[in-house]
């Protein structure tokens, strides 16, 4: 079984006609998605980053692109029960980063944090381990 990099899920999902390199590529990444394959978990990270942060999709849609990327039975995601599990709390509102930590920490007793936002969006999902939020108290 061979594993996938994040540039040959980008060229099977995204149809970018402006991009010649991509349209060159497509093909190969469609015949290599039609193989047996393993996708880790780092791979799916950088994926919705370069879905969102490259190809400006919006979140609903990189939903549905991680929800079709998991429904392919002869793809073996890395983690899948905490990689469904965070597309499902992405799709609910955390940010996709936020929600693969937490679904991977869900052995923890706590998941601690700096960060407000995942603190307050957890709490409201009622999603993974609880999570504490660190407040450093300003210098004397």
């Amino acid at each position: 079984m061979r594993a996938l990099d994040t540039n040959i899920l980008a060229r099977f999902f995204v149809d970018d006609p402006d991009d010649a390199q991509a349209l060159e590529q497509r093909p190969a990444a469609v015949a290599a998605l039609s193989q047996r394959s393993f996708v880790p978990v780092t791979v799916l990270l950088e994926f919705e980053w370069v879905l969102r942060g490259f190809y400006k999709l919006p979140k609903i849609e990189i939903t549905r692109v991680f929800r079709a990327l998991a429904s392919i039975e002869h793809l073996t995601l890395e983690d899948r029960d905490s990689v469904l599990a965070a597309i499902d709390w992405f799709g609910k509102g955390l940010d996709f980063a936020d929600a693969l930590h937490l679904a991977r920490s869900l052995r923890a007793s706590a998941f601690l944090t700096f960060d407000q936002q995942l603190a307050n969006r957890s709490k409201n999902l009622a999603v993974g381990p609880k999570v504490e939020l660190l407040v450093v108290e300003p210098a004397a």
